[in-house]
């Protein structure tokens, strides 16, 4: 979790952090620190092996590898996603449960056939059905959401909500696009020929199909699971749904899967101030860094943006 977490801190925020004495050596040292602190806990257990409780341990040892990768693992990404925009962590989650609701609606309406065997009561009618229904609320939905900068906007200030609004450069995936429709035939020519929408809602189309036909199957893989230990439910903090991990067994992948596919087909990547001070601190001398004040700020002074008397004081203090 230090590794995963902080990792993602210092990504995101690395235009505090590397400004910071105290936290700077965390921040330039992070992997390291990270590795010799599970070899501290891989060695610690391993001294701690009894006699007679080899298996019990050795259970354990594996059931928190596995934890760790199934939940906090992909619970990061998760995180990742709400610092690229809260739409990519919002909308993923409601499309989950939308399937969810019209898997069941669709299921008890005309669900005759079975779908697997390890959930009997799931439908193929019921699969199908919800599949159509999260592809049309997807769509609107992600009409709605894309309309507020709070949502699409990556987030650099955690002191900012929805009443304070960000600002931010929109991703082109946002932009209203006019694309030609396919052939239309001459008897349907009084049809429009072209069809306006935002990129982001093709995009949004892939992601209800995976919410539809795949993140259901970490369900699946979370009841054989319940069933090798025979056991109902993970937990009971929520009265008839047992416990949380229940209710997220299909939001950690498609979670995953939305942070792979917003950085494979949707991420821009561009130079940012951190990325900027990243660069400058762990990659140059002390010397060349005060090059870099010193250019920068003789630019600044060009464009009229600061006072020449800041130039002058600041070659003072670096000569010194």
């Amino acid at each position: 979790m230090y590794f995963l977490y902080g990792e993602s801190v210092i990504y995101y925020f690395k235009h505090i952090i590397l400004v910071d004495k105290v936290l700077l050596p965390f921040a330039t040292h992070h992997r390291f620190i990270s590795f010799m602190l599970y070899v501290m806990g891989f060695v610690f257990f391993v001294v701690s092996l009894e006699k007679g409780h080899y298996k019990f341990q050795f259970q354990q040892f594996a059931w928190t590898h596995m934890a760790l990768y199934l939940i906090v693992v992909q619970a990061h990404f998760i995180m990742n996603n709400i610092f690229e925009g809260m739409i990519w962590f919002f909308l993923p989650a409601a499309l989950v449960i939308t399937n969810d609701i019209f898997a069941y609606i669709c299921g008890i309406t005309f669900g005759r056939t079975q779908l697997i065997k390890i959930s009997p009561k799931k439908t193929v009618e019921g699969f199908v059905g919800a599949w159509v229904f999260t592809i049309i609320f997807a769509f609107g939905l992600s009409n709605i959401l894309m309309r507020s900068k709070y949502f699409i906007c990556p987030v650099n200030n955690l002191g900012a909500n929805i009443f304070t609004g960000l600002e931010c450069d929109v991703n082109p995936v946002f932009l209203s696009h006019t694309y030609q429709l396919p052939f239309i035939p001459p008897n349907w020519s009084h049809l429009p020929t072209t069809i306006t929408v935002a990129p982001v809602q093709f995009h949004i189309m892939i992601f209800a199909t995976f919410a539809s036909l795949i993140a259901p199957f970490g369900g699946f893989f979370a009841s054989g699971l319940k069933r090798t230990f025979n056991i109902k439910d993970f937990g009971d903090s929520i009265p008839g749904h047992g416990g949380m991990t229940d209710r997220m067994d299909c939001q950690f992948i498609m979670g995953f899967f939305a942070y792979m596919y917003y950085q494979s087909f949707i991420a821009v990547y561009k130079a940012s101030v951190g990325s900027v001070i990243e660069t400058a601190i762990t990659g140059l001398t002390p010397e060349q860094q005060m090059e870099v004040v010193k250019g920068l700020s003789k630019h600044l002074v060009n464009q009229g943006i600061i006072n020449p008397r800041v130039l002058e004081y600041l070659g003072e203090q670096l000569r010194r």
